[in-house]
């Protein structure tokens, strides 16, 4: 069974779950397999896991799970003296979440901004004219188009998009510290 397992759940066919339990030391090779169950719920993937030689079992040192408290739950019950790291997939997920997040409340701000400006113009018997950026972008495009870059490492960025990162990070420190922070 191995020392070092990961508990997950994966949609196999016709977007059912399971619930699979695999030995990393075996890369997906042979002797991965340990466990699948049919669903999530911690108490049936517990009752068939349980059915594991009660000598294996507390073998476990460590076991990747994602933030799920079922995944966490079969851990604790089925693998008792296991520590449990969660899976780096899903953390940085959550941080890229959070970034993104950053990026649209100030995508809503400048465009509330833009609204008003065109509507004071308008008060006033005036043209709005819109800020133009170095890049050719407004405030709102950069905003906009600078989604994809947040995704991507620096050193995968075309020129044009570290033109983008350069214009957004100076316009908005806090977006630079967040994405140095999700790519860490």
């Amino acid at each position: 069974m191995g020392t070092h397992l990961s508990n997950d759940e994966v949609a196999l066919s016709q977007g059912e779950l399971y619930t699979i339990v695999t030995n990393k030391k075996a890369k997906g090779k042979k002797g991965s397999l340990v466990a699948i169950i049919v669903g999530t719920k911690a108490e049936q993937a517990i009752e068939h896991i349980s059915k594991i030689e009660s000598k294996k079992r507390p073998a476990v040192i460590a076991i990747t799970l994602d933030m799920a408290n079922s995944m966490k739950l079969i851990a604790k019950k089925c693998f008792p003296k296991a520590i449990q790291v969660t899976d780096r997939f899903h953390v940085q997920k959550l941080a890229l979440e959070a970034l993104q997040e950053i990026r649209i409340k100030y995508q809503w701000e400048a465009m509330d901004k833009e609204d008003q400006a065109i509507l004071q113009s308008k008060t006033e018997n005036k043209t709005h004219t819109l800020q133009i950026l170095a890049n050719g972008d407004t405030v709102k495009q950069l905003l906009a188009r600078s989604r994809y870059i947040l995704y991507k490492s620096r050193e995968n960025w075309t020129h044009n998009q570290q033109e983008r990162a350069h214009l957004l990070f100076e316009l908005y420190p806090d977006i630079n510290k967040s994405y140095v922070l999700s790519q860490q």
